[in-house]
């Protein structure tokens, strides 16, 4: 149940982001369909985060502490973009043209997915 609840929430996210980022585009037709290659979307950002995202914060461990974490903000714009490139080989209609967009467009996931987190109550006992 958690998984589908963090899905959730990164398509609505990534749904937030197409609205408030030049740059990042969702062009599917119908509201079934944006519903549908956001959900998958989220799949594959939620995929690249958990594979790859620890793979580069081990090995750029030195730009982390060297940039006091900011760096944190370029690799995911970076995986960002990395998922856009992967949901158009997987002929998803989203698109992130550019850094840049990548950029923005992961900050924007960022907050938009901490901000949801706090109405979702954790199940773990204190």
């Amino acid at each position: 149940m958690k998984i589908l609840i963090r899905v959730v929430i990164t398509a609505v996210a990534l749904w937030v982001a197409t609205l408030v980022v030049h740059g990042i585009d969702l062009t599917a037709a119908t509201t079934p369909r944006k519903i549908g290659t956001l959900v998958a979307v989220a799949v594959v950002f939620g995929l690249i985060n958990q594979f790859i995202k620890p793979i580069v914060k081990t090995l750029g461990c030195l730009f982390y502490v060297l940039t006091l974490g900011l760096f944190a903000l370029v690799v995911n714009g970076l995986l960002l973009w990395l998922a856009s490139w992967a949901a158009d080989k997987l002929n998803l209609p989203f698109h992130v043209s550019g850094f840049w967009a990548a950029f923005w467009g992961a900050i924007v996931v960022g907050l938009v997915s901490w901000l949801l987190n706090l109405f979702v109550h954790d199940d773990k006992e204190d």
